[in-house]
């Protein structure tokens, strides 16, 4: 199945409202390929230690994997599984299966050998495209062809290598006759309950996440060259490091190794960049690391944030020693990316921002009844980059979108100046003492006391049925953990909050479980609690 299109709900209003239009037939590989007809072949795409790309050489590359795809025999729609770090020919073979009419899966490489089995066996994948050194992880692979790359050395020669791959194919390469309804590539969910579930997005939907929101929001040029530490399986990390800079012929930083402080200070220094994209948790390790004395962030203009809420205390430390304001937005893998957002000359601190024009929002109750400004509610989200289904999933699909709509199950409350704020899950309220806490209102106000580097607040039921809250608690450096420190915390939210919402218990972690893509990994904290937990 490739063709959705009687799978898509229309609903032309927010497309209007940005005055999108896209061509019937269209292929998403556009979005790079497109700057060939500009003059930009020379101009460069990609600064990575692994190897620079003009324009002209990453298309070359990708339209030659597009080209050993076809000669591999696969046939429009077909799946390749894409596993890599972030490098020059990862967006190529993404890009060359898209031009070529198949479907790129963007994957995880935290991915456990389970995981790895399940989305092959899930997509019926055909060909998986890995870096060297992940080649062990697909030793039971049961798929046709499998592609390793040397990012430092894309001409290696071997069996399974892209050099052998692409021999002898050409360089140029003709979209694929796609309907901008169908299938261009796929994303997993986080799986935090359940299997993960494959999240379909259409050719259409890479350049509205740029009308949307790259060029309206952060004014991106040609001239501007992005650095998302999220990686490229990330939604949020795809169009930061491809869609956008690529849609106005900008370049893209990648950087191939673990986000560390030090390699990230040392990447902006080296390579310029104006636009940076990170998350809360990536931030707070920022700013909080010593090597962030002597950092140069000067080139960068722009400082954005999503996928978590940014505490207070780290957008003001940031601040004051970058001399900058951290934009704040909220997006998710079934929108593809930001929907809502804070702007440069119109922000709150603490809010996912204003709804974005081409994006439709509206709070609601459980039962579905809308709810007043001002009162909390769960948030839906319509737009033309919502994907239409889950793979395979008709139960999920059937959750989450309704009539063209996503139901997020995240529950927000809107002011009367349109700022949106994070009130947490639908399912997220415990009572604690008879009475009613949301752990990520505890959670918010604990990040903010100077002792704590970062900090997770879940709910915990005790043996006799009773439940109350746990907060696991990263500190400062040099702050100590022990009795009089989680009375300090303690008090802290008591005095910030009503007396009854504080922890009853407190947990010294030398670091908190992330997920793939930086975010904190509360599913783990709650498997290592060793105790039911909700």
């Amino acid at each position: 199945m490739t063709d959705i299109t009687d799978r898509v709900p229309r609903d032309a209003a927010p497309s209007r409202e940005i005055g999108f239009a896209c061509p019937e037939r269209y292929n998403a590989s556009s979005v790079l390929f497109d700057n060939l007809d500009r003059g930009r072949g020379e101009r460069t795409a990609v600064l990575c230690p692994a190897g620079d790309f003009t324009y002209g050489a990453l298309c070359a590359l990708a339209g030659r994997i597009g080209n050993a795809l076809i000669a591999q025999g696969l046939e429009r729609g077909d799946r390749v599984l894409c596993f890599m770090e972030d490098h020059g020919p990862h967006l190529a073979a993404i890009f060359g299966a898209i031009r070529a009419g198949f479907v790129p899966m963007l994957i995880n490489t935290q991915s456990t050998d389970e995981l790895i089995d399940f989305y092959l066996e899930d997509s019926g994948a055909r060909v998986v495209v890995c870096d060297k050194t992940f080649r062990e992880k697909f030793a039971r692979a049961a798929v046709e062809r499998i592609v390793t790359i040397d990012p430092f050395d894309i001409g290696a020669e071997g069996a399974e290598s892209l050099a052998t791959f692409i021999a002898d194919q050409p360089e140029t390469l003709d979209a694929a006759d796609t309907h901008r309804d169908e299938m261009a590539f796929w994303m997993y969910s986080s799986g935090s309950t359940g299997k993960p579930k494959g999240v379909v997005h259409l050719h259409h939907d890479m350049p509205y996440t740029a009308e949307a929101y790259a060029k309206p929001v952060l004014g991106l040029t040609e001239g501007d060259i992005c650095f998302s530490v999220p990686k490229i399986f990330f939604a949020y990390g795809f169009g930061n490091s491809a869609t956008f800079p690529f849609s106005v012929g900008g370049a893209t930083v990648l950087m191939p190794e673990a986000p560390k402080p030090p390699r990230i200070f040392e990447m902006v220094e080296t390579y310029r960049p104006t636009r940076f994209f990170g998350l809360p948790t990536l931030y707070t390790a920022l700013v909080k690391h010593e090597s962030a004395v002597n950092a140069d962030f000067s080139s960068v203009e722009t400082c954005v944030s999503a996928a978590e809420i940014l505490s207070e205390e780290i957008f003001d430390t940031w601040r004051r020693r970058f001399g900058h304001d951290i934009l704040e937005g909220l997006g998710s893998t079934e929108v593809l990316h930001i929907y809502l957002s804070n702007r440069m000359d119109r922000r709150k601190l603490g809010s996912a921002g204003m709804r974005l024009p081409g994006y439709a929002i509206k709070l609601t109750t459980k039962e579905g009844a809308p709810v007043e400004r001002g009162e909390e509610g769960i948030m839906w989200v319509l737009g033309d980059s919502n994907a239409p289904c889950y793979w395979n999933r008709p139960d999920k699909t059937a959750e989450t979108m309704r009539d063209g709509w996503i139901y997020t199950g995240d529950r927000f409350i809107e002011d009367e100046d349109g700022f949106f704020f994070f009130r947490g899950r639908a399912d997220d309220l415990v009572k604690v003492s008879g009475q009613w806490v949301y752990p990520l209102e505890v959670e918010l106000t604990l990040a903010n006391h100077p002792a704590v580097h970062e900090c997770a607040v879940l709910a915990v039921e005790m043996a006799d049925r009773r439940m109350t809250l746990r907060a696991h608690v990263v500190l400062t450096p040099g702050t100590e953990p022990g009795e009089a420190t989680t009375k300090a915390l303690q008090g802290f939210v008591k005095e910030k909050l009503v007396p009854y919402k504080y922890p009853r218990d407190v947990v010294y972690m030398d670091e908190l479980p992330k997920t793939g893509t930086g975010k904190i990994d509360r599913a783990r904290l709650k498997a290592a609690q060793g105790e039911v937990t909700r």
